[in-house]
C-alpha cells in the first residue's frame, strides 16, 4: 500500500505558480542534458522509502491548505559539497489538483496515510481547479465546495 508525504511549497500562492514554478525546473534540467523530472531537494530522507516508491505522491500545501499532488518516482539521499546529508525527492512533473484540505504549518514533511489524503479533483471538477483560489477557500469554508 503506498505511503504519501505531504510538504509546504513555500513561496507559491497558487496552483498555478507551483505548476509554473515546477515548469521552469524541468526547463532547466532539459537544458543541462537531464531527464525531465521535477527534483526536490530536503535535508532529511524518509525512512519508509519502499513504501513511498509503492505508488505514493508529494502533497503541496499551498497557503494553509493541501491543494494538488505530484507522484514520487525516487529517492536519492547524497551528501552535498559541505557534507550535510541531503535528499532528493524525484516527482513526475504533473501537478494534480486534489480536493482542498486545511493544513497548519509545519516544518519539512509529513508521511500521510492513503487513508486520510485528499481525492484527486478528476477531470469532472477541473472548473474547480481553475477557479482562483481566495474563491476556492471561500467557497469550501462556506461548505458548498
Amino acid at each position: 500500500m503506498p505511503l504519501h508525504l505531504v510538504k509546504l511549497s513555500v513561496g507559491a500562492t497558487s496552483i498555478k505558480d507551483l505548476r509554473g514554478w515546477i515548469a521552469e525546473r524541468v526547463r532547466q534540467a532539459k537544458a543541462k542534458g537531464l531527464p525531465p523530472r521535477h527534483i526536490h531537494v530536503t535535508r532529511m530522507s524518509p525512512k519508509r522509502v519502499d513504501e513511498l516508491l509503492d505508488g505514493g505522491s508529494i502533497y503541496w500545501v499551498i497557503k494553509g491548505e493541501i491543494a494538488a499532488r505530484e507522484k514520487i518516482l525516487g529517492i536519492e539521499p547524497f551528501r552535498d559539497k559541505d557534507g550535510i546529508g541531503r535528499c532528493r525527492l524525484v516527482m513526475e512533473p504533473k501537478l494534480i489538483a486534489v480536493s482542498p484540505r486545511p493544513m497548519r504549518p509545519f516544518q519539512g514533511w509529513r508521511y500521510l496515510d492513503p487513508k486520510s489524503a485528499p481525492p484527486d479533483l478528476g477531470k469532472a471538477a477541473a472548473s474547480v481547479a481553475a477557479m482562483p483560489e481566495p474563491l476556492r477557500r471561500e467557497l469550501r469554508e462556506l461548505g458548498l465546495l
